[in-house]
């Protein structure tokens, strides 16, 4: 006998699909995910060879430093699509300027402590969210200034001038130091940046993960029109 099936599921009108991460926040997105960790593969083995062979050393550093292009690339283009893009890619999404976000700074904290089941209404980034990318941006351009100080130590080329980022960074070993050490709070950043999108898909169930590829979330008819209206 054929099985009885209930009635269809109705669709969730209480949501709608709303186009949140255009294509230039989306490519930035994932060209700075992929070299990141190109980066840190090729960065670990520059700083401690752990194999040998023909040419290795040199297929990493030409690895890492192509890297490093694609990476800063990515980093400036995404600054400046903050001033130069629509309102949700821009830089209002990082500094609460709003008396709105700013109440939501709080609210998102709990959120993140389990102290609040979930957490405040955002299209884009939630306010603690958006204002910890701004350490995350600095945390970048210390990264790329090191980075190319460092190159400029064994550069013949134009990118020798980079050679005067070295005294302010205390010197080689000390940009050295820096550059590992920021590396590995990106690292640990990521880790986290992971997990925290995973707790906000399950709670809020409005596509958070699927969105960085497609570019919609699933929000709720009835919020505001835009983020950061008081």
């Amino acid at each position: 006998m054929e099985a009885v099936r209930g009635p269809a599921r109705p669709w969730p009108t209480e949501r709608e699909p709303v186009y949140v991460w255009d294509v230039i926040v989306r490519v930035t997105h994932w060209v700075i995910v992929l070299s990141m960790a190109l980066l840190a593969v090729t960065g670990i083995y520059i700083g401690n060879p752990f194999a040998s062979g023909k040419f290795v050393m040199g297929w990493m550093k030409i690895l890492h430093f192509y890297g490093a292009i694609a990476f800063s690339l990515a980093v400036v283009t995404r600054v400046v699509w903050m001033f130069a893009g629509p309102r949700r890619s821009g830089w209002r999404q990082f500094v609460p300027t709003s008396r709105r976000r700013r109440r939501g700074l709080l609210e998102s904290l709990k959120f993140y402590l389990f102290m609040r089941p979930s957490p405040p209404d955002a299209i884009g980034h939630n306010p603690l969210a958006g204002l910890t990318y701004i350490g995350v941006f600095a945390l970048y351009f210390v990264m790329i200034l090191t980075g190319f100080a460092l190159y400029s130590l064994s550069s013949y080329s134009y990118m020798h001038f980079w050679s005067f980022l070295l005294p302010v960074f205390g010197g080689a070993q000390w940009a050295r130091w820096i550059h590992h050490g920021v590396m590995w709070a990106l690292i640990a950043f990521a880790i986290h940046h992971v997990y925290s999108a995973l707790l906000t898909t399950s709670v809020e169930r409005n596509g958070t993960i699927d969105s960085i590829f497609s570019g919609y979330k699933f929000l709720r008819r009835d919020r505001k029109a835009d983020d950061d209206e008081d």
